[in-house]
């Protein structure tokens, strides 16, 4: 097992318990640290109504397996005593805020350092541990307004909208994996402990992909339009009803001209549509210049061919014939898809009543060290006689640190990297590693540049190789190598690059590296103890495993597009290509324990990641409860069942929204104060939950009568200051000056060659003493080739000017 050395405190609630999963089934030991009554986590719905009390949560059974439970009442001076005793040997401490049960006692990071000196102690927090939001209340619906992608989703004609399942919390929970492993590698260099405070609104930031920063590199932000893929100027509709549900395709040229053949066997086809020339459209589009069909025609006739077809009809064509047309699954079709049962997705569990199900298993496949579900979620106090009798009997020591006791150096520098990969997951993963010290070489060429140079934003919207956002955003940090790999002396470069690197990245179509010579055992034979990531939509093998397409066709198929939007319209988002922002959280995760796990025994390791397979464990919970209580979720608006009134409300201004959650009855009576407790709200009815969720049309009505006398900025003071979780729905613009991220330097700002000074989005995780990058901005294509051939291969000048003269190299 990758962390099996390490061992993990938890004591995080729902805001966090992913974290300590992902650490578990990775290898680490995590004790469950809970107070008597159980750690709030076991309170969370979806519950098993068979089984009242702490063991009844799905939520908790869905995260907290690969956990021993112990208690610990902090609140006593031995219990006490026994807590720094187990952190004493610990290597990790996670805790979620508010209230953190640490801080509550009066044990805070100096302590926990006093105890173990190379201690790493995580605190989740809505919006970061200080600054001018620190002591703001944020549940799902605010904190992901307040982080920006809630303004990009939905259908203009209505409020935006947040995903209809919880998100937040399992975003920031796998990003916390991801700061203390950092951390935990920085903790090596210094020799000192560290303490990592993640943002759950920094953390929502980055689902938002292109938008992240838009406004400063195309002087607009993105704004919602239902399901459209948005790229700059060039907008290309995503979701099509067909005869049983709907699917996600590009409704642009390039596809339409694979589906032609098919459009004209249905007797759909038209002169005008056999005129086109397909190959040349979009780029037309995207430049302004002449087409012979508009996209309004395009659509019309895809929405008549897809309506006459059922979406597994069409999915199965579509892999037939290399065409992308993902069914948007609900999550019985999760259960059902067969991509999922070849590969052993879904795992065998109990529910809490007994009753056999399935479960989201492991998330990825690790050649030499599987990742391995060893025990379910714990009972309250599990495990309590063995981890006392172990404290007893041996204290433990943390890890050894073996620090090189330099302050200065960064947590990867020395890691070398070979980035083959394209688009969102492995070059945001890359970018991790290089923010943070490594040497990131990013190969691509003038002939096959990454896909997002062509993707908006663009500087002042004029599009060039070397001018868009999408790509700089998920590539600073790296060095740019232009290889034509068609050319078989490129491939040789390609060969020194496996020999040179400690990490490889590829995200082609399963079997293409194979074929390019760079397969794992290709590549294992040249560098044994390098450590491969190949990562693709759908895995390496299994039935689907052909099937290509982005983040938007993934998300498809995992299920995320049946629960996005209003239940009355077609789904509305999610924004781009959402498993772009899901994966490389886990996939981070992996690669920075395979390392730590080299480091240790000298063995590499090839990582299978399907995006699917990791988007998946964010819909556990909701797949158990269907399993258990028959409820099978789709989109729902805002409105939530655990929260009554949950909402984007209109306010002062020009599409300008504030999102109010109410969580429980305390919240509900500081509403009542902040609305200078109006006659309406004193109805006893609406005490409780129940009688609100049943009255929360009523409630939304005059709610929206409140808000709109006041900007959004007001509303949010008004309702914080009575601790109402309240945000503003943000853009872009907003992020830029929010003075939340300004507090934490979230975006850092860079001088591009062509683009100018630009800011570039930061991490959402501060490390106390420590800046995380990004270090340098997005490389032009090519800038860097000479210097990756002189400096990291040790070719002569003279190779080199042959390599360019005859266009190897660019």
């Amino acid at each position: 097992m990758l962390l099996a050395p390490y061992r993990v405190l938890d004591l995080t609630d729902h805001r966090g318990e992913i974290a300590g999963m992902v650490l578990g089934d990775l290898g680490a030991d995590v004790v469950r640290v809970e107070p008597p009554s159980g750690s709030e986590a076991r309170r969370q719905g979806p519950r098993c109504p068979a089984t009242p009390g702490p063991e009844g949560s799905l939520q908790f059974a869905a995260y907290n397996r690969n956990k021993r439970s112990v208690v610990l009442d902090l609140d006593e001076t031995a219990d006490r005593e026994r807590f720094l005793a187990l952190a004493a040997g610990a290597d990790f401490v996670l805790e979620s805020w508010p209230p953190g049960d640490l801080a509550r006692v009066g044990i805070d990071f100096s302590t926990l350092k006093k105890a173990n000196p190379h201690v790493i102690h995580v605190r989740i927090t809505p919006f970061g541990s200080d600054g001018p939001y620190a002591e703001y209340t944020g549940s799902d619906l605010t904190i992901a307004a307040m982080g920006g992608p809630v303004s990009v989703q939905g259908v203009p004609e209505r409020p935006p909208v947040r995903l209809s399942v919880p998100q937040v919390w399992r975003h920031t929970g796998v990003e916390a994996v991801v700061a203390a492993l950092v951390a935990h590698a920085r903790m090596r260099r210094t020799g000192q402990a560290q303490s990592v405070d993640v943002s759950a609104q920094a953390a929502m930031t980055w689902t938002m992909l292109n938008a992240m920063a838009a406004s400063a590199i195309q002087g607009r932000d993105f704004e919602r339009q239902g399901s459209a893929l948005q790229l700059g100027k060039l907008v290309i509709r995503l979701v099509f009803a067909c005869a049983d549900g709907h699917l996600v395709t590009l409704g642009n040229g390039g596809n339409f001209g694979n589906l032609l053949p098919w459009v004209r066997e249905d007797g759909l086809s038209t002169p005008a549509l056999e005129a086109e020339d397909w190959e040349t459209y979009d780029r037309r589009v995207l430049h302004g210049e002449p087409v012979t069909v508009s996209d309004t025609e395009l659509n019309a006739v895809l929405e008549r061919f897809f309506a006459g077809h059922t979406k597994q009809e069409l999915f199965e064509w579509g892999l037939e014939r290399h065409i992308t047309l993902a069914p948007v699954n609900t999550l019985a079709d999760l259960l059902a898809f067969p991509q999922l049962a070849a590969r052993n997705a879904f795992a065998p569990v109990n529910l809490p009543d007994g009753r056999p199900a399935r479960s989201p298993g492991v998330f990825a496949k690790l050649s030499a060290t599987p990742i391995q579900l060893r025990r379910p979620a714990p009972r309250l106090d599990e495990h309590r006689a063995e981890i006392l009798a172990e404290l007893d009997a041996s204290p433990r020591s943390p890890a050894e640190a073996d620090p090189t006791h330099d302050a200065d150096a960064l947590p990867f520098e020395g890691l070398k990297v070979f980035d083959l990969s394209w688009i969102g997951v492995g070059p945001i993963s890359a970018r991790a590693l290089a923010d943070h010290g490594a040497t990131v070489v990013k190969v691509e060429s003038d002939q096959r540049p990454d896909g997002l140079r062509s993707a908006g934003p663009f500087m002042d919207e004029k599009p060039g190789w070397n001018r868009s956002h999408f790509y700089g955003d998920f590539n600073p940090s790296k060095l740019s190598l232009a290889l034509d790999l068609k050319r078989p002396e490129a491939q040789e470069i390609a060969v020194a690059l496996v020999e040179w690197a400690d990490v490889f990245l590829e995200s082609w179509t399963p079997g293409a590296a194979e074929r390019a010579g760079l397969g794992y055992e290709q590549v294992r034979a040249r560098n044994p103890s390098i450590v491969m990531v190949s990562t693709c939509l759908m895995g390496q093998y299994g039935p689907a495993a052909a099937m290509a397409g982005y983040g938007y066709h993934a998300g498809a198929v995992a299920g995320f597009y049946e629960l996005a939007g209003w239940p009355d319209l077609p789904p509305s988002g999610p924004w781009q290509a959402y498993t772009d922002v899901i994966a490389p959280r886990f996939l981070i995760s992996m690669l920075l324990s395979a390392l730590d796990h080299r480091r240790r025994t000298g063995e590499g390791q090839y990582i299978d990641a399907a995006q699917m397979e990791m988007a998946l464990q964010f819909l556990a919970p909701e797949l158990l409860d269907y399993q258990c209580n028959d409820v099978l979720v789709t989109r729902c608006g805002n409105q939530s069942a655990g929260a009554a009134p949950q909402g984007v409300y209109p306010c002062e201004g020009n599409d300008a929204w504030c999102a109010i959650a109410v969580d429980d009855d305390q919240q509900w009576r500081g509403l009542q104060r902040a609305l200078g407790n109006p006659a309406w709200m004193a109805d006893t009815d609406l005490d409780h939950s129940a009688g609100r969720a049943a009255r929360h049309e009523e409630i939304d009505a005059r709610l929206s009568e409140w808000t709109r006398q006041h900007s959004s900025a007001e509303n949010t003071a008004r309702l914080q200051a009575e601790k109402v979780p309240a945000g503003p729905v943000q853009r872009s613009s907003d992020l830029l000056r929010d003075p939340q991220y300004g507090h934490r330097h979230f975006y850092h700002f860079h001088d591009h060659p062509e683009m100018g000074r630009i800011p570039y989005t930061g991490h959402a995780y501060r490390i106390d003493g420590y800046s995380s990058g990004p270090r340098t901005p997005a490389p032009l294509l090519g800038e860097h080739s000479f210097q990756v051939l002189k400096d990291l291969l040790g070719m002569s000048d003279a190779e080199i000017a042959r390599l360019a003269e005859s266009g190897v190299i660019g």
